[in-house]
């Protein structure tokens, strides 16, 4: 199998096929880098259909405005997006730039993975995309091509799993003269044709190439970490055109706003449930309920806990699953709601 075979042919049909993402539209390693890291936990079509990347890039044009801004503008630009730590490692990250590298991205592949929030996926499509370096790439679309062109049954989530698919990538992005355009067919290949489910391997360009009999029963992972359930609670209290915020101290959530938990005294007999809802993150599945604080009265609550002005509360940066249940208990005036 000739890994410039392989290159040239996804190159070709990318050139003639490939989408026209806004990221794809530029050199700049640091717009790239935005879209990179945007895209590393959220869909496409939530980056762009929702406008993040557009606000995100005309709020923060650079590194240095970026280095420079507050961490509130940061996170609320950020909203909806979640894995807040994603934000502040592009903040730490351009201030370290702006302070070490006078403001000028480093292009240097090592330099690039030293930074903060950067893994060698990121750091791969940076030195490709922006600087046209023969960096390899391996995501979870990249993996499911490479596993099935090499009929590879190795668990890709396991040591040796991993490291052939590095090996494999770094193999082809070195047989190539246009590194960013491979590595963007790659990944283009597995997002429209080399699906997960019915790929349309009539239409792949390396069809020819590729050695798989059964394309859906590749890759191969390890056994699936197991989801745990847990509960949430928390109240909400509304106190004439304000409402009870609480800023999280938290590693994960530092600095975002979110209704206040239900304090300890009150578990026993907790006051009425206004809303259930339930949402994912990492290997958790939380159900939260949203009580009824109207009627806690002379709780001493601590400095992290504020009224705050419901015209102010949109500028206040919160996690999706709080935003939704206060902007629906505050669009209803009857409550007693339940998914």
């Amino acid at each position: 199998m000739s890994a410039s075979a392989i290159t040239s042919s996804l190159v070709s049909w990318f050139r003639h096929t490939g989408r026209d993402y806004p990221w794809r539209q530029t050199r700049d390693p640091y717009a790239i880098l935005v879209s990179e890291v945007m895209l590393q936990q959220t869909q496409i079509t939530t980056v762009l259909d929702r406008g993040y990347y557009e606000r995100w890039l005309a709020r923060f044009p650079d590194i240095p405005t970026l280095a420079l801004a507050n961490e509130a503008d940061i996170l609320s630009a950020w909203e909806g997006l979640g894995y807040y730590r994603r934000a502040r490692n592009l903040q730490k990250l351009a201030q370290i730039i702006l302070q070490n590298h006078a403001g000028i991205f480093p292009e240097d592949p090592a330099t690039i993975r030293s930074l903060p929030g950067i893994g060698p996926y990121t750091a791969g499509a940076v030195s490709s995309f922006a600087f046209g370096l023969k960096e390899p790439i391996v995501d979870g679309n990249v993996a499911r091509v490479l596993s099935r062109i090499h009929n590879d049954a190795t668990p890709i989530d396991s040591t040796a799993g991993n490291k052939r698919l590095w090996d494999r990538a770094k193999e082809l992005v070195e047989s190539t003269d246009d590194p960013g355009a491979f590595n963007s067919a790659l990944m283009e290949l597995g997002q429209t044709l080399c699906k997960p489910t019915k790929p349309a391997c009539e239409n792949c360009p390396v069809k020819k190439y590729c050695q798989t009999s059964e394309p859906e029963s590749l890759p191969v992972k390890s056994a699936r970490t197991e989801i745990t359930a847990i509960t949430e609670r928390v109240l909400f209290i509304r106190k004439n055109d304000s409402v009870l915020l609480e800023q999280e101290t938290g590693k994960r959530r530092t600095g975002l706003w979110k209704l206040p938990a239900l304090p300890d005294s009150l578990f026993d007999k907790p006051p009425a449930v206004l809303l259930k809802s339930s949402y994912g993150i990492t290997r958790y599945k939380v159900t939260l309920w949203v009580h009824d604080g109207a009627s806690v009265t002379n709780q001493h609550w601590p400095e992290n806990h504020s009224f705050i002005p419901l015209s102010d509360v949109e500028e206040h940066a919160m996690p999706s699953p709080y935003r939704k249940a206060l902007n629906r208990l505050l669009n209803h005036s009857v409550f007693r709601l339940e998914d």
